[in-house]
């Protein structure tokens, strides 16, 4: 006859063979989604916990794994909504608590549009990834497209295209 503690122990036993059979894919699965290490960790350990409260040894085994993937998807957007639920604070509840406005006044007094500001940076940048910038952002061409139009292979495009972001975003801090 099975005693309540021999239950507990069967329980325990199944639960952590499930445990060991699914903790390296779903903790893949969680690092995917947040791509912090601890972070990952600390939900999978959040995901088995809800787990074991409501683990149902009923089901089947391809039922328990979907069922635990449900879990993992509901504990990540739990997350992300607590991560981006930021509190938001008035203009007036700032201006009271002494708050003056943007720290550089010349910030705030730029009066060139934004085609203005993009032109000029373009200017800025060697006549190549201009070039590649124009075809992609303006022209509004893929990849393919611009390659073909510049002569260039599509991987090359990509480099050009990705190396161009990275020097207009080093020369928008500087100049505007």
């Amino acid at each position: 006859m099975n005693t309540p503690s021999d239950s507990h122990g069967q329980a325990q036993e199944v639960f952590q063979t499930f445990y060991q059979e699914h903790l390296g894919v779903i903790y893949r699965y969680v690092y995917s989604k947040v791509g912090n290490r601890e972070e990952a960790e600390d939900l999978c350990a959040q995901i088995f916990m809800k787990a074991a409260r409501s683990m149902k040894a009923e089901r089947g085994q391809q039922s328990m794994q979907k069922w635990l993937f449900q879990v993992a998807r509901t504990t990540i957007a739990d997350y992300w909504r607590n991560y981006y639920r930021a509190s938001t604070s008035s203009l007036e509840a700032l201006l009271d608590e002494g708050w003056e406005g943007p720290a550089e006044p010349a910030l705030a007094e730029i009066n060139e549009s934004p085609v203005e500001k993009a032109h000029a940076l373009l200017r800025l940048l060697p006549e190549h990834y201009r070039e590649v910038l124009r075809c992609r952002f303006l022209l509004n061409l893929s990849v393919k497209e611009t390659a073909q139009k510049l002569g260039l292979t599509e991987a090359n495009v990509k480099v050009l295209q990705f190396r161009a972001l990275k020097r207009a975003a080093e020369l928008d801090v500087t100049i505007f």
